[in-house]
């Protein structure tokens, strides 16, 4: 469930917006703790047809949860109007989210939509999607014709029994890979595909999936289990660190290390030494990157959190909806007044503040995507 709300209407930034909402004047938009706004995490559904523990235990998310009804949830033409606002504010990267995003029926239109943004200075955005992969089959083509550039596939295991497992509603990984292959036929690449590692659950299939994306063109990337949401049951020990998933990965197949490949660059990059690819570590857990994360995220109801561990949102929708809706103008000056009095660092202050952190259940994956 989404946490508590606080309103917009009377936010107020530091410095004033440009009248088409574009970044305000003098420096860049920056947060408390000096991080910029680069990437923003758009979900169009809490909806999901996996039930991955992690994530959205079926236990809690049975057939008596209530979601979202359709009328609750931002238009793609609301979306996409936030978008723009958002990267006239600096954002050079859209990532569609849900749930899972292909769930949203006519998904492609809003893609399309938000091919056609561009950077203040005129450049094309980083558009991407997250997904499960289980429509692909059907989807990748006609949302590469929108003009998605690229996709992210999470798949959390090779072994049938072990992903059904995972994802708990008995669905094939055959169908996944047959996606990822789908995705690559159209031109969706380079795939990135997202293993979340769970000691004990399936790190056994840690090397399987090595061995099976190496040379293949998809760059593989392992996750330690984070504790998103309330309602997960993460422990500690359940954790994995990255350095023991690169530790296996290199005693069978040699690892090189590979620089950023972007600012706020979630993952640690590596590549296999006979040249096979690469793959990344993210580590959340042990190793936190919260000094350089540059990422907003705005829920399928059009509420801007500024952290994927947070607690609280905030109501931009009831400025586009309000009885007297906002202009673009007044959307930038809220945007970045809540921008500007970020200081979120919740992976920093885990292992510090754990007390402190508990205080609030904070948001659902499912919500506000990863």
């Amino acid at each position: 469930m989404p946490g508590p709300v606080f309103p917009l209407l009377d936010a107020r930034p530091p410095r004033p917006a440009a009248p088409d909402g574009a970044a305000p004047r003098g420096l860049p938009l920056a947060d408390a703790l000096g991080r910029p706004l680069r990437d923003l995490r758009l979900s169009v559904t809490d909806r999901c047809n996996f039930r991955c523990g992690y994530c959205m235990p079926k236990q809690v998310f049975d057939k008596h949860h209530r979601f979202l009804p359709h009328a609750e949830l931002l238009s793609f033409e609301e979306s996409a109007r936030l978008a723009r606002v958002f990267v006239g504010l600096g954002v050079e990267k859209l990532r569609i989210t849900g749930g899972e995003p292909t769930l949203r029926r006519g998904l492609a239109s809003l893609v399309a939509q938000l091919a056609a943004l561009r950077t203040p200075d005129g450049r094309e955005l980083d558009l991407t999607l997250t997904t499960n992969g289980s429509t692909l089959v059907k989807q990748a083509a006609p949302l590469r014709a929108a003009g998605l550039k690229r996709l992210t596939v999470s798949l959390d295991g090779l072994d049938d029994a072990v992903f059904q497992r995972m994802n708990d509603v008995g669905f094939p990984v055959a169908d996944v890979l047959a996606g990822i292959r789908a995705a690559q036929a159209a031109g969706l690449g380079p795939v990135k595909v997202n293993m979340v590692v769970q000691r004990g659950v399936n790190d056994g299939q840690i090397l399987a999936m090595a061995r099976h994306f190496r040379h293949s063109g998809v760059v593989l990337r392992f996750i330690e289990y984070m504790d998103v949401g309330a309602t997960n049951g993460w422990r500690m020990d359940q954790v994995l660190p990255s350095r023991e998933v690169r530790r296996r990965i290199d005693a069978a197949f040699p690892l090189r290390p590979l620089g950023p490949g972007a600012p706020g660059e979630t993952a640690e990059r590596w590549a296999y030494a006979d040249g096979g690819g690469e793959v990344g570590f993210i580590s959340s857990v042990t190793q936190a990157f919260c000094g350089g994360c540059n990422r907003a995220r705005l829920s399928t109801e059009g509420r801007l959190y500024t952290c994927l561990f947070a607690t609280r949102g905030h109501d931009l929708r009831a400025l586009l909806r309000g009885p007297r809706p906002a202009d673009d103008a007044t959307l930038a000056r809220a945007i970045a007044g809540v921008w500007a009095g970020r200081a979120d660092r919740y992976s920093q202050l885990r292992g510090q503040q754990p007390a402190a952190l508990a205080a609030e259940p904070r948001v659902e994956m499912h919500y506000i995507g990863g």
